[in-house]
């Protein structure tokens, strides 16, 4: 496969004009020295998308897209960047050369998965004209032609024969690609091979750009598991994609709403009967980054769930994975279908406005639902309920770090309903807030924080603190971004001034692979408390370092504290942001060096120096100052 050389990539970008591009899709207004327009990848009344002809680069201050001009050809027109390339170096009459450059191993991967996946996906298809239980099934579920078509639906023999695939695939023993890609299974024991998917009603997942980059598969009678997904490939990744997406993005953008259900029959009825803005997570809980993709592309985002155990577990998970990512001006609501139907169900039996009015109706806004769940919990006619209400509430609107407005009257809520006026719940808070790292120590446990030990040498990190600032802003040395004089450059605090191990898990989270090329120091913490939580952490990631900070923390989801992980997640997301790589790998250094150094050291106190230690840093609780004072009283 040839490639593009990126001199010409910068030569095209030179000699297009973005205005003139992006006017070819939509009108734009001058206003003042940059071009204004309704933002073309979500609903808006009032202009929000921003091109600047002097920088060549649009933003969008509603959903927050931005980029060049092939940027907007390839979200636009939903191409892929060498296509994108082309349309955009014919409209000024430049002929796109290609490179001898070695490809590396993962631009062979990618495009090998993406051919191998069509070649299925046009079986499947093919497979569906000529199995009449497939068809029976379909048309059983009330599924017509052309909803069928729409999805590209298909089937997946089976029977006697475990290789079905291969009437297609004449390399199916040996092509590698197949298992890389998901479609087939090896077994080690018996060195047999054979299709992933058989006798099942087949749904492809397509990605933005049309592509397919895996399968859903269900049984069509009894049969575990019921839905069959893709394993995660290099192209497929479950916590980021969304079934339907591609289908439903028009509609999205017109209804200003998206619809987010449960199971992909579900997505296909509901599109069927015209609730057409409806997509549905992978067989996973939806996770932050579905949230933060869904509200670039509509205001209001409504989950819809089955009234029984599972779909209210779900729900739940789905609010806590929504709040760091909810903005002020965006709507989230919860629906829950009554105890006999699911979405499939429901629009079948009372159609499209029927169930359009149930949201309008029957959704909770995400205040509600989070407000009714927390006072489900506490008996609000006592003041020890009302307190404890308080108490569970609050770490719940520490995670609105982006909507400080919604946070504010979700708190002033909260105070009615446990009889406070708002200066009084104002001031409790003001009172009871304390650094997140106190609440993590107070709950995980804490280590005496000693700067004077030194780790043995194969513990300690290379990189060493960077250079102080010099008086331009910038550093004296290293690469780094560049900063002018009279701004304040962002600086990252020293993991002294906080408790080590939170901030290497905050670090981790934010980027698994920061812990690439660090020495497991974390193998030498005790196995209970935070350090033991960062170890089950740490393993996840070294495990899967080309995980995404979302992705690792939904493998997280069923350790201890999980809710202080998501915290963790989100609490300094918008400050590493800012920094480079290298800034980054220096600060995990230092956190896990200091985190090793405070576990060796703590071992040797006697736990009056202990409860010293922890006295000076972040005060004792009453346990610890009970314990305190009978140690003094002892000497």
């Amino acid at each position: 496969m040839a490639l593009i050389p990126d001199d010409f990539i910068q030569d095209l970008l030179n000699r297009v004009d973005i205005v003139d591009v992006v006017e070819r899709y939509l009108p734009l207004k001058k206003a003042g020295q940059n071009y204004m327009a309704c933002c073309p990848f979500h609903k808006e009344k009032s202009p929000s998308f921003t091109v600047s002809q002097t920088k060549q680069f649009y933003h969008c201050f509603g959903c927050g897209v931005h980029g060049s001009a092939l940027t907007f050809v390839m979200e636009h027109q939903a191409l892929s960047f060498p296509e994108a390339v082309r349309q955009l170096a014919e409209s000024v009459g430049m002929q796109v050369p290609v490179s001898d450059k070695p490809i590396t191993e993962e631009q062979k991967k990618a495009p090998g998965i993406y051919d191998v996946l069509k070649v299925a996906f046009d079986f499947y298809r093919a497979q569906l004209k000529t199995a009449p239980a497939a068809i029976e099934y379909f048309k059983r579920r009330g599924v017509e032609g052309k909803t069928a078509a729409k999805f590209g639906l298909g089937y997946a023999p089976g029977g006697d024969d475990w290789q079905p695939l291969k009437a297609v695939y004449p390399d199916y023993d040996w092509n590698t690609i197949l298992a890389e890609a998901g479609l087939v299974i090896d077994k080690e024991e018996s060195k047999r091979r054979y299709d992933r998917f058989r006798e099942r009603v087949m749904f492809p997942i397509i990605n933005q750009r049309g592509q397919v980059i895996g399968f859903g598969g269900r049984v069509m009678g009894k049969g575990e598991p019921k839905y069959l997904n893709s394993p995660e490939t290099p192209v497929f990744t479950k916590g980021r994609e969304l079934y339907g997406l591609p289908q439903a993005r028009t509609a999205i953008r017109d209804h200003n709403r998206v619809l987010v259900a449960e199971g992909y029959m579900d997505v296909v009825m509901l599109h069927q009967h015209g609730v057409d803005y409806a997509v549905a997570s992978l067989g996973t809980a939806c996770t932050p980054e579905h949230v933060r993709k869904l509200l670039k592309l509509a205001d209001e985002v409504v989950f819809g769930f089955d009234g029984d155990k599972a779909g209210i577990k779900a729900a739940w998970r789905a609010l806590e994975n929504s709040l760091p990512e909810v903005k002020d001006g965006k709507e989230l609501k919860f629906l829950f279908l009554p105890a006999e139907h699911d979405p499939d169900s429901y629009v079948q039996a009372f159609g499209r406005e029927q169930f359009e009015l149930l949201i309008t109706e029957s959704a909770l806004p995400l205040s509600q639902y989070l407000l009714k769940e927390l006072a489900g919990q506490v008996d609000l006619t006592m003041e020890e309920g009302r307190a404890r209400l308080v108490h569970i509430a609050r770490p719940y609107l520490d995670e609105l770090t982006q909507a400080p407005i919604l946070k504010l009257m979700i708190g002033k809520r909260l105070a009615e309903m446990c009889q406070l006026s708002s200066a009084e719940f104002a001031s409790l808070q003001a009172v009871t807030a304390q650094p997140k790292v106190l609440e993590v120590q107070a709950e995980w446990g804490t280590e005496p924080e000693m700067q004077d030990w030194q780790a043995p040498q194969q513990w300690q990190a290379k990189p060493a603190r960077r250079e102080p600032f010099n008086r331009s802003g910038g550093y004296q040395r290293g690469k780094s971004k560049s900063w002018k004089a009279e701004e304040q450059r962002p600086r990252l605090k020293s993991a002294g001034q906080y408790d080590p191990v939170s901030r290497a898990l905050e670090l981790v989270l934010f980027r698994p692979s920061i812990l690439l090329g660090q020495e497991p120091v974390e193998l030498m913490w005790p196995t209970e408390g935070l350090h033991g939580l960062a170890r089950a952490v740490f393993a996840i990631a070294r495990q899967a370092p080309d995980l995404q900070g979302a992705e690792l923390l939904e493998r997280c989801r069923e350790l201890p504290n999980y809710s202080r992980l998501s915290r963790a997640f989100s609490e300094q997301r918008a400050l590493f942001e800012k920094f480079d790589e290298e800034d980054l790998k220096v600060e995990i250094a230092n956190s896990l060096s200091a985190a090793t150094q405070n576990f060796s050291l703590g071992s040797t106190l006697s736990r009056k120096e202990e409860l010293d230690t922890l006295s000076a840093s972040r005060g004792l609780t009453d346990e610890e100052s009970q314990e305190y004072l009978a140690l003094l009283l002892r000497h």
